[in-house]
């Protein structure tokens, strides 16, 4: 090609310097990052919206026998069986009161055996929060009303603070089935 040529050279389109990358670092590491928040038993969680696939009215569930304690049942799911999980009773706090504001929040959950559709049911849905990681406190050692490993941390909107969770704890697969089978559930 000749000088002349249309084609865009080094100096049309520097390479971008070190600040320039650095700068762009910095950007990806202060990204805010979306939580669907919800309420269950009067207080309010958080679960990382890449895991959150939908959000649907509660329906019919049909009983499982021998299921986990935790486990309120199946629903079809546009062909598809998909366990649903009282998170209530997952977190030792009684059974889920079914009114008319409870919902289902259909999660994907990542284990070692792959990924697994669940849902949970909640009392109700409030909002999408975008949250910046330096937002994000550590959960207090005590006065947690669940397991620390299913906090991931706390984040304080206005008046009020909103639990994180680590879905991948809260919802472990394997853990919830062991305990249906009379096996002691790990770290409980």
């Amino acid at each position: 090609m000749s000088p002349s040529s249309d084609a865009p050279t080094s100096e049309q389109f520097p390479a971008p310097s070190t600040s320039t990358a650095t700068a762009l670092s910095q950007q990806n590491e202060d990204a805010t990052h979306q939580y669907l928040t919800f309420e269950l038993n009067d207080r309010r969680y958080a679960l990382d919206g890449l895991s959150v696939r939908e959000i649907i009215e509660y329906p019919q569930l049909t009983r499982v026998p021998m299921a986990a304690k935790c486990i309120h049942g199946v629903i079809n799911l546009r062909g598809a069986v998909v366990p649903v999980i009282d998170l209530s009773l997952r977190f030792n706090q009684g059974s889920s009161r079914i009114d008319k504001r409870s919902c289902i929040i259909i999660v994907e959950v990542t284990d070692d055996d792959g990924a697994q559709v669940l849902g949970i049911i909640v009392d109700a849905v409030s909002e999408v929060l975008e949250v910046a990681p330096q937002q994000i406190r550590p959960a207090p050692a005590f006065g947690n009303p669940i397991r620390d490993d299913f906090i991931c941390g706390m984040v304080r909107v206005q008046d009020d603070f909103i639990v994180l969770l680590t879905i991948e704890n809260a919802l472990a697969v394997a853990e919830i089935a062991a305990s249906s089978s009379g096996q002691q559930p790990l770290g409980v």
